[in-house]
């Protein structure tokens, strides 16, 4: 939102406060209601030009142990949200997706073209709104471009908005809060995997790029643009040991870590071919 309004957009928040947080809206118009409620967002829409999708599910492992969830809000409530959006004048729509729609890669770096065959539910889910996205972009004209994100990471330059979960689950705060003792000593999933040192390898982007992205995205729909997919990635891959070593020389302390089995549902290796974007 920030990227957005740097860039001259005005901006309308519309969120249910599930797992935000409404200081981070400050200085914004904001809505606070659920995508499946048509009547709010309709009226949310009456002077909208574009919509960006960000309300979804979004952890693999919850994805695995609690299907359920994901398929109500990722898809469900995601297609009645669509709906909304055909019923209305909005014809831009920015979706974001994930790399884990790839499932595990046949060839790296993964492209855009690259056989999607998530082994997951989330991203079953998501490679599904791409599926209906697509499908509406022949039916109702609706130009989207899909954003398959890699690993976000990062906070704002400001430093007024970034990372706070609760319960957090992201590894680079998890390793700074361990290695500032802060938090539980980290727990890495595997290392014994088919990679170099044993454990997962992943594209780390910056959010602020990831922003920067959104807008570039929405400024090709209003010149025209078809709809499109495109992976944000930096094209290289990052090891988990390779991220703890980091933390470990910023910090200037260990990071107390121990190994567990490797999570269902996790490729040993994602990293992105990002020359389309």
């Amino acid at each position: 939102m920030r990227e957005l309004t740097a860039a001259g957009h005005e901006v309308v928040l519309y969120d249910n406060l599930s797992t935000g947080h409404r200081r981070f809206s400050e200085g914004y118009e904001f809505v606070e209601a659920d995508i499946a409620g048509e009547v709010r967002l309709a009226k949310a829409l009456e002077r909208a030009e574009a919509l960006m999708h960000f309300a979804a599910s979004a952890y693999v492992g919850e994805s695995v142990t609690n299907p359920r969830k994901y398929f109500r809000n990722n898809v469900e409530a995601a297609l009645k949200l669509l709906d909304t959006v055909l019923a209305s004048d909005v014809r831009l729509f920015i979706f974001s997706s994930s790399c884990a729609t790839y499932g595990i890669p046949q060839v790296l770096p993964i492209t855009e073209s690259s056989p999607q065959a998530p082994i997951n539910p989330y991203g079953a889910t998501k490679l599904f709104l791409e599926h209906a996205l697509a499908a509406y972009a022949v039916s109702h004209g609706l130009r989207s471009v899909s954003l398959r994100y890699f690993n976000a990471a990062g906070a704002h330059a400001s430093g007024s908005i970034g990372e706070l979960h609760d319960p957090e689950t992201h590894l680079i705060p998890l390793a700074l809060k361990a290695a500032l003792g802060v938090a539980p000593p980290l727990h890495i999933f595997g290392n014994t995997l088919d990679t170099p040192d044993g454990t997962c390898i992943r594209d780390y982007i910056h959010v602020s790029d990831l922003g920067q992205a959104h807008v570039s995205a929405l400024e090709y729909l209003a010149k025209g643009g078809e709809t499109t997919c495109l992976n944000l990635g930096t094209g290289e891959g990052t090891s988990v040991a390779t991220l703890v070593a980091a933390a470990e020389k910023v910090t200037v302390r260990k990071v107390p870590h121990s190994y567990t089995e490797p999570r269902p549902g996790d490729p040993p290796v994602l990293y992105a071919d990002a020359g389309r974007a």
